[in-house]
């Protein structure tokens, strides 16, 4: 019994140091992380890296996603469809599917967009646009994925538009603060 104890808690040091040592952990500088919990929960929540639990008694407190500019630019581009699937945890939005012109009585063409979120970071591999279509022609439907050029302006537009609504955020926190949002340059100047 207590050579089982002794094995597991060797086995268990044993493991954390190995992780340690894979570099897993990485050490914050005291310089970008806020001392004060509270501050360092909101940097959290700005920045889309995070979700606060507790707090209060009200509902649901959904900041975490109305923080990440990729995310609310691509719900504002998307605005004229109704979407099925809206997942910020997932990284996607999933639009219903939509008829994207006038349809005849004997056949319809519908499209669907789906959006992949890669990254948070607002750049220009940060999103992943995808069309289908859908073709339906005396009741025999066909489903296909679409290479066009609309998945490049969606893309465009879903950019542009978080890169205003980054600027909006700058400007705002600077103008209720007084300092700007950032990492600090270094100028090389200490030795």
């Amino acid at each position: 019994m207590i050579k089982n104890k002794l094995i597991s808690i060797l086995v268990s040091l044993i493991i954390i140091s190995l992780l340690s040592s894979c570099g897993i952990y990485r050490r914050a500088d005291v310089k970008d992380v806020p001392v004060n919990v509270e501050e360092r929960a909101k940097r959290n929540v700005q920045e889309g890296r995070g979700i606060r639990f507790g707090g209060s008694n009200k509902g649901g407190d959904f900041d975490f996603a109305s923080s990440n500019n990729l995310w609310r630019a691509s719900v504002e581009i998307l605005d004229f469809v109704p979407l099925t699937n809206a997942s910020y945890s997932g990284g996607i939005i999933i639009t219903d599917w939509f008829s994207a012109e006038k349809n005849t009585e004997n056949s319809t063409r519908d499209l669907k967009i789906t959006i992949r979120f890669l990254t948070n970071e607002i750049r220009a591999d940060a999103v992943d646009v995808t069309i289908f279509e859908k073709i339906c022609s005396n009741g025999k439907c066909d489903t296909n994925k679409v290479e066009s050029k609309l998945e490049t302006e969606i893309k465009l537009a879903i950019l542009k538009k978080a890169v205003l609504l980054e600027k909006q955020s700058e400007k705002k926190y600077f103008e209720t603060t007084g300092k700007k949002r950032g990492k600090t340059i270094d100028s090389g100047k200490r030795k």
